[in-house]
C-alpha cells in the first residue's frame, strides 16, 4: 500500500469506494447511512485541490482502496472523511492514512487531529479511542466543531449516537505505529 494524494481521474471511484463502504452500516440498522450519497465530486476537487485528499492505493494496480479528506477546523486538523474498501477492511489503510494525516498536521503546525464519528458502530469511535483519540465533551467544542454538528444534525446524523474526538500530536513521535517522517 502507498498513501499519496488523489489524482482527478480518480475522485469518481472514490465515490464507488465511499458507497462500498458505507454498505455494512445496513447490517447495523443504519439503512439511511449505508444509502447515504458520497460527497459530490466539485467537494472532493476542493479537497484534492487544496492538497488534503489523500488514497491509499494498492501496490500492483496503484488504484484506490482508501481514502481521506480533511481540512483545518480552528487549528486542528479535521479528518472529514475517513473510508476503507469492506474487500480491504483490517489491513491499515484506515491507520496508515490518519498516520498521514497526522504528519502532514504537523508540517503545518496543527497541534492535533479532529473528527465526529458514531459512538454505536464498532470500526467508528471504539476504534478511534485505541489509536488514541478522546471523545470532547460539549463544552471543549470549538466553534467550527460546533457548526460541524449542527450540519450533521441537519443531516439527520444525530438519528445515532456521535461524538467529537480529538487526538493531540506530540512532535516527532510516532501515530499510530507510524513513524513521523
Amino acid at each position: 500500500m502507498r498513501i499519496r494524494p488523489a489524482a482527478p481521474a480518480e475522485l469518481p471511484a472514490l465515490q464507488d469506494l465511499e458507497r462500498a463502504a458505507g454498505a455494512p452500516f445496513r447490517d447495523l440498522g443504519m439503512a439511511e447511512i449505508a444509502d447515504d450519497e458520497p460527497p459530490a465530486l466539485e467537494v472532493l476537487e476542493r479537497y484534492r485541490t487544496s492538497g488534503r485528499c489523500w488514497v491509499a492505493a494498492d501496490e500492483g494496480h496503484g488504484r484506490p482502496l482508501a481514502y481521506l479528506i480533511a481540512e483545518p477546523v480552528d487549528g486542528a486538523l479535521h479528518v472529514e472523511q475517513v473510508s476503507v474498501h469492506p474487500d480491504a477492511a483490517r489491513r491499515g489503510m484506515g491507520r496508515a492514512l490518519l498516520a498521514h494525516a497526522a504528519h502532514r498536521a504537523r508540517e503545518e503546525g496543527l497541534p492535533a487531529l479532529t473528527l465526529t464519528t458514531f459512538t454505536e458502530v464498532p470500526w467508528n469511535a471504539r476504534y478511534y479511542a485505541r489509536l488514541g483519540f478522546r471523545t470532547l465533551s460539549e463544552d471543549e467544542l470549538t466553534p467550527g466543531l460546533r457548526r460541524i454538528r449542527a450540519e450533521e444534525t441537519a443531516h439527520g446524523l444525530d438519528r445515532w449516537p456521535r461524538v467529537c474526538m480529538r487526538l493531540e500530536l506530540p512532535r516527532g513521535e510516532t501515530t499510530f505505529g507510524v513513524p513521523s517522517r
